[in-house]
């Protein structure tokens, strides 16, 4: 079964709020092994809506609405589909009780507006709503299914998790699954990743990947379709194989997780500390990795040693390595590492140094960027040359931290 969900109103197309309505949908789609081409948003006009409609209906076999079932004049998602389906719309006595009560509940007067929440197309199995007042509905008419749910993520997740999958599921034609995993890459771009796996992504049958570059980091979606879930996850899991052994180096987590999250667990599990000596970024890569809980019993402490004073009075870096090698040095860099942890009573110490812009520094261009890094009495620095903006330098920077650690964890 293919789908197409269409989000309705205006206030998406302006901005003012996220489509998160089709993401949602989405992977539960997946779970009931329906495929989803397509997302339309159409803002509140019947004549668009309607032309939306018609050109869903040529290219999948379940259209699912979200939006426009409220009381107010622009919310006419219904009464659209309506026409276009050439059925009426009818009191559901049900959800009429339902509002009805809301209001005595609440002791507010109900407009007779109100009351067009409960108009339901004829002859569709009504969708309660369990945290609002306009109920949902599927439809079905030839060889096509329509859905229609409110717009409020409040009411729209509960309401399909309840009663939508199921109405769906009861449809579906086979009993296909749907499985995918996302694989998380940092240190390679997303060209040099497709280019590295081209072979790979010529010849995708099934599982399907979809590579897609993020912030400061490249994925790879994997998505298995196949009638036995077990089947479906060992088709994922030989793609993964085989996509490891060319690009697996700079591969740091699966799905939603992020550098810093691996970097937390990673410590926790090997039960170290660590400290952090932050000149370049100023803080940034200390205020990102205490954002995941259970930080506290990881992170000793850091300096952010901006100036060179700090670096010689309270780091302890050598007036030679100052005056010889220069801050943005691998010099510099080795010794913030290794005395912040010393200082800090930590296992590990990481440092950051280099030239954030907009000028150079001691004749290195802006990008340079040497990262420190303190471990079992040993101390290494990794040399960056770095483009973009300050502030995307300095993130990067921190990234790539947290990432030089993780790989030294390994």
């Amino acid at each position: 079964m293919n789908a197409e969900i269409i989000a309705v109103g205006s206030e998406l197309l302006l901005g003012q709020i996220n489509n998160t309505n089709a993401k949602f949908l989405s992977q539960q789609l997946a779970d009931l092994g329906v495929n989803v081409f397509y997302h339309t948003v159409v803002g509140d006009n019947a004549g668009r809506l309607e032309s939306a409609i018609k050109i869903a209906e040529n290219r999948a076999e379940l259209i699912i609405f979200t939006g426009g079932l409220g009381p107010t004049k622009d919310d006419l998602t219904k009464e659209t589909i309506a026409k276009h389906l050439q059925t009426d719309l009818v009191m559901d006595d049900t959800a009429l009780a339902s509002i009805e009560e809301y209001f005595k509940r609440t002791n507010r007067p109900m407009t007779e507006n109100n009351r067009k929440q409960a108009l339901v197309l004829s002859g569709a199995k009504v969708l309660p709503n369990d945290y609002g007042m306009a109920p949902g509905m599927f439809y079905r008419k030839e060889n096509k299914q329509y859905m229609l749910l409110p717009g409020p993520p409040k009411e729209m997740e509960p309401m399909f998790l309840k009663y939508g999958f199921s109405a769906i599921k009861s449809q579906a034609v086979e009993e296909a699954v749907i499985s995918s995993r996302v694989l998380r890459f940092f240190g390679i771009g997303e060209a040099m990743l497709e280019a590295e796996i081209e072979d790979i992504l010529d010849n995708q049958t099934n599982p399907t990947i979809a590579p897609l570059a993020g912030d400061h980091e490249v994925t790879l979606r994997l998505t298995a379709k196949h009638h036995n879930i077990d089947t479906a996850i060992q088709l994922l899991e030989e793609k993964e194989k085989e996509i490891m052994a060319i690009v697996g180096e700079y591969f740091y987590g699966y799905d939603d997780t992020s550098l810093f999250n691996e970097l937390s667990k990673k410590l926790q599990e090997k039960n170290l500390t660590l400290s952090a000596a932050e000149s370049l970024t100023g803080g940034m890569f200390q205020e990102t990795f205490t954002s995941f809980p259970g930080a506290g019993g990881l992170l000793n402490g850091g300096v952010v040693c901006y100036t060179n004073e700090v670096k010689a009075n309270v780091l302890h870096v050598k007036q030679e390595t100052i005056k010889n090698d220069g801050v943005v040095s691998a010099t510099c860099a080795k010794e913030l590492a290794e005395n912040v942890a010393k200082l800090m009573e930590s296992d590990i110490g990481v440092s950051f140094t280099g030239v954030a812009g907009p000028d150079e520094l001691e004749g290195n261009p802006v990008g340079t960027v040497y990262i420190g890094i303190y471990h079992d009495g040993e101390v290494r620095a990794e040399k960056l040359n770095l483009g973009g903006s300050r502030t995307s330098i300095r993130k990067r920077s921190s990234l790539y931290g947290a990432y030089f650690l993780l790989k030294s964890l390994a």
